[in-house]
């Protein structure tokens, strides 16, 4: 069996490390290392680290095991030598329930809730989220709007109280006030909301009828919301302490406004690049020609297709994309090229293209050489 690592090394402290020192080195080990922030390969690594750093906590987070380490190392406190304290009950864990319960808050979001006055638990409100849909065009170049909200405000019946008019409330009998509640089991003591008054330390016998004992009335709200221009699908914009409210007095929760981005009759965004197609007729990409093509906000630009522009040729136009929130330059315009078969033709028409289409012939591969091409790679396929 391995020799067991010597404690203060464990911790990374000098034997003469406060006690301050010593909860403040193991709450940083056991952040790192609690099992439920690790998985994979590493687990099983990291939950004996784990292990060794809560181990060396229990013992010297405790004035008495520590005195016996000290003087005897690790033979001090093993209960099967003698020297320690029998049984790991409440008393030989020092403050390690102390400690764990804090860690235990930090790794699994506990920070919500404080504590008021020495009394009731204090929540933070919920956060809201709201989905907004906008233009392609107002994704950007920006935009200034207002929505409706949900709001929260004193009820005028019971001024806020919750309690019928000419009642009041009670002090919980549950807790006694302190709107919590302690539930112990062996060395551990966690503490819960009190589900009977739900962290405010008071029941309302009598509820108000207008709120039903809330002390609030939900309403609707104005706000104004400014879109920045570049923002893109799936971003979110926060609007501070529009959330739900607070319980017991704590601060509201946040709003979430969500972007959605209409699709577009003509361009597809792919970050800061725009995508649009261009139909081009069989002779215009034959003979090469200046065409016009949109842009986004509603101005036009010329491109320039040279004599034989076959179909799915891409033109990049710079600077016509969007411009991002994190861009320092616009992105790009990529004009698709798709080449249109003519359609209801007149009999004129049709005998004109079958001449045309005769010349083509006699001309052999000089006017098609993608088409000789593919002739060739099928003959090969079948030989």
């Amino acid at each position: 069996m391995a020799a067991k690592r010597d404690y203060y090394d464990i911790l990374g402290l000098p034997k003469n490390a406060t006690d301050e020192d010593i909860k403040k080195a193991y709450r940083k080990l056991a952040m790192k290392h609690h099992p439920d922030r690790n998985q994979g390969d590493d687990a099983k690594k990291s939950e004996e680290k784990f292990k060794e750093a809560k181990e060396a906590y229990e013992m010297l987070s405790d004035a008495q095991k520590r005195a016996a380490y000290d003087q005897f190392g690790h033979a001090g406190v093993d209960p099967n030598m003698g020297m320690g304290r029998s049984g790991p009950g409440p008393e030989g864990f020092g403050g390690f329930a102390e400690a764990f319960g804090d860690i235990f808050g930090d790794i699994f979001g506990g920070g919500g809730a404080g504590r008021r006055g020495g009394g009731q638990q204090v929540y933070r409100g919920g956060d809201l989220s709201y989905a907004m849909e906008i233009s392609l065009e107002e994704a950007a170049f920006g935009k200034e709007t207002q929505i409706r909200v949900p709001t929260w405000e004193n009820c005028d019946t019971c001024k806020g109280s919750g309690a019928k008019p000419g009642t009041s409330a009670k002090t919980c009998g549950t807790c006694t006030g302190s709107g919590t509640v302690h539930l112990r089991q062996g060395f551990f003591s966690i503490q819960q909301t009190c589900p009977q008054c739900r962290g405010s330390g008071k029941v309302i016998p009598e509820p108000c009828p207008a709120c039903h004992g809330a002390g609030k009335i939900k309403k609707q709200k104005t706000l104004e919301v400014k879109i920045p221009a570049g923002i893109n699908e799936g971003m979110r914009i926060r609007s501070a302490g529009n959330g739900e409210p607070g319980t017991n007095g704590g601060p509201p929760g946040d709003l979430y406004i969500e972007i959605r981005v209409k699709q577009h009759e003509i361009f597809e965004r792919d970050g800061d690049d725009l995508h649009c197609t261009v139909p081009v007729g069989l002779t215009t990409a034959a003979l090469g020609g200046g065409i016009e093509v949109p842009v986004l906000g509603g101005t036009r630009a010329e491109i320039e297709l040279p004599e034989g522009t076959q179909h799915g040729k891409t033109f990049r136009l710079r600077g016509k994309g969007i411009k991002g929130l994190r861009s320092s330059y616009p992105g790009d315009l990529y004009c698709h090229v798709t080449v249109e078969t003519p359609v209801k033709l007149t009999e004129h028409q049709k005998k004109l293209l079958k001449e045309l289409d005769e010349s083509f012939r006699k001309a052999g591969e000089r006017h098609s050489p993608n088409a000789k091409s593919w002739t060739d790679r099928v003959k090969d396929l079948f030989k």
